[in-house]
């Protein structure tokens, strides 16, 4: 019996909607879009990034999506310490 751990995928320029269980969210300064499975959302250090994009942007993000405001690879840093556990 397998099971799969959740990975963060780099979004396709031309998906417009997640798949189910995952939330597109745009990092840097490029504005990557990114696809990240719903469960980070309780993770205590994806909650960090989260607090920092409610101080920049409060409930009004510049791409209609969820913006983090933090450099790409910080975000990846963080990202591939929770898809260890």
């Amino acid at each position: 019996m397998g099971f799969r751990l959740p990975v963060i995928k780099r979004a396709s320029k031309g998906a417009e909607i997640p798949p189910k269980g995952f939330l597109a969210v745009y990092v840097g300064d490029n504005m990557r879009r990114f696809l990240i499975p719903i469960s980070y959302l309780n993770q205590p250090t994806f909650q960090d990034l989260l607090s920092q994009s409610e101080e920049e942007f409060g409930y009004s993000h510049p791409t209609g999506g969820l913006t983090i405001p933090c450099k790409e690879d910080v975000f990846l840093n963080v990202t591939s310490r929770l898809n260890g556990l």
